[in-house]
């Protein structure tokens, strides 16, 4: 039996479009906020979509381990999605814009859901000196 409202008895349900749940996940918006300026967007990117992007998997990342965001998941983001380096060219720069377009309107969740699903877990399960490169098959 749980002892509070909305506590998860036995394991977390698996699968695309579930989401990552986890305490104090809109903490992350202000962690975001101190590496926007190191965040390397391509030409038809946005910096609200990719904060959007990289709020989402930093949230997946600390779910992984049963907590709240902290700066390193979200470090540890940017780095599985790329955004440390120059946008990928060609295809993989054309679907990575084309994914990323607005995913941080709410009509665009699904979008975003997908993006946090290319993301493998293992990925995030590294030290964050360990993601040396894009985790994400864009």
């Amino acid at each position: 039996m749980a002892d509070r409202p909305g506590e998860i008895e036995g394991r977390q349900p698996e699968g695309d479009m579930l989401g990552s749940p986890g305490p104090d996940q809109g903490y992350v918006e202000h962690l975001v906020d101190t590496v926007a300026d190191a965040l390397v967007l391509g030409a038809h990117e946005h910096l609200a979509d990719v904060r959007a992007a990289v709020g989402a998997v930093a949230n997946k990342r600390a779910s992984l381990y049963g907590r709240a965001p902290v700066i390193h998941d979200v470090q540890a983001a940017v780095a599985a999605l790329g955004f440390y380096k120059p946008a990928p060219s060609g295809a993989a720069g054309e679907r990575r814009a084309e994914l990323l377009e607005e995913c941080h309107h709410p009509h665009y969740y699904k979008r975003l859901r997908a993006i946090v699903d290319k993301v493998p877990a293992e990925a995030l399960h590294q030290p964050i000196g360990q993601i040396t490169t894009v985790a994400v098959d864009w």
